[in-house]
């Protein structure tokens, strides 16, 4: 079976003629009436009823029709993608990343994808997670960079690197002379981390009863940046991405070990939805970003 039985099953199904089928194929009528013989012959069953004039489809043929469509849909979609040079471009990319990937990466990838595409409007949102995968879902979005989803629903995910997350403490505060420090050693400390819902703040409640340790948690915040400006003003301690930090003045980044927290970060779309030529593009761009920078060394 090739693409072409395809394309000829498809102008008699929706033609149900074998004149016109013929004439929108560019072939003769007989040729068109070899092929699909081909194909039946392939099948094993008709998928069309002669009544000497009349064509019909048979149930055969309707239950092929429905896989043939979206089938060939696809294909003409890749091949338009493949004519389309860069600069001919045009449309909307809709993306979304969390905090701590919205700081630096974000920017630096948008920047060569500009360069590249610059026909593409591209609208970027800063969200949770659950956010982004929600987007994703609805069709909202068109690619998400995230961890992996707790509940995948349709969602595909490619991992990028292995990310660290570290203590942070204000510069003036008593641990920020220390290299490093154990888990088990923020037994007691003052802390403010992401509220409970969150997937990293799970995944740190973990990490703690894993070391046997129970800080005392007095301020639980629903974004990084809020969280970050609390520990420069105050006493508190806490924990993000390295990279959620930026250029930030006045707080320190202390390695944490026994065990070490570690996410894993990660490309996001819908399996359901087509994914544009510009998607792609931007995909691709945040991979080559992410191999030749120091994310996740």
């Amino acid at each position: 079976m090739e693409l072409r039985h395809l394309r000829y099953f498809l102008a008699l199904a929706e033609t149900l003629n074998f004149t016109r089928a013929a004439q929108r194929v560019h072939v003769t009528q007989s040729t068109l009436s070899h092929q699909i013989r081909q194909l039946e012959e392939e099948v094993g069953r008709p998928l069309f009823a002669r009544e000497g004039k009349k064509v019909l489809i048979t149930e055969t043929g309707q239950a092929f029709l429905e896989h043939v469509v979206p089938i060939l849909r696809q294909v003409d979609r890749a091949v338009g993608a493949l004519k389309e040079s860069p600069d001919e471009l045009r449309g909307e990319l809709r993306i979304a990343a969390t905090h701590s990937f919205n700081v630096q990466l974000i920017p630096l990838c948008l920047s060569r994808f500009m360069q590249r595409l610059p026909r593409v409007k591209v609208a970027v949102e800063e969200l949770s997670g659950d956010g982004i995968s929600e987007g994703l879902v609805s069709g909202r979005l068109d690619l998400g960079v995230s961890y992996r989803p707790a509940v995948p629903r349709g969602l595909r995910f490619e991992p990028l690197y292995n990310e660290e997350l570290k203590l942070i403490v204000a510069n003036d505060h008593p641990l920020a002379g220390r290299k490093r420090l154990r888990m088990v050693e923020l037994n007691g400390t003052r802390m403010t981390l992401l509220a409970p819902h969150f997937s990293t703040r799970q995944m740190l409640d973990e990490c703690f009863a894993a070391a046997g340790a129970q800080p005392q948690i007095v301020a639980e915040l629903n974004a990084i940046s809020p969280m970050i400006e609390l520990v420069r003003r105050t006493d508190l301690c806490g924990i993000v991405a390295e990279n959620a930090l930026g250029n930030e003045p006045g707080v320190l980044a202390i390695p944490l070990e026994s065990p070490t927290p570690i996410r894993t970060p990660g490309l996001l779309w819908s399996q359901q939805a087509h994914r544009s030529p510009a998607s792609r593009f931007m995909a691709e761009t945040i991979r080559q970003v992410v191999k030749q920078s120091s994310w996740g060394r």
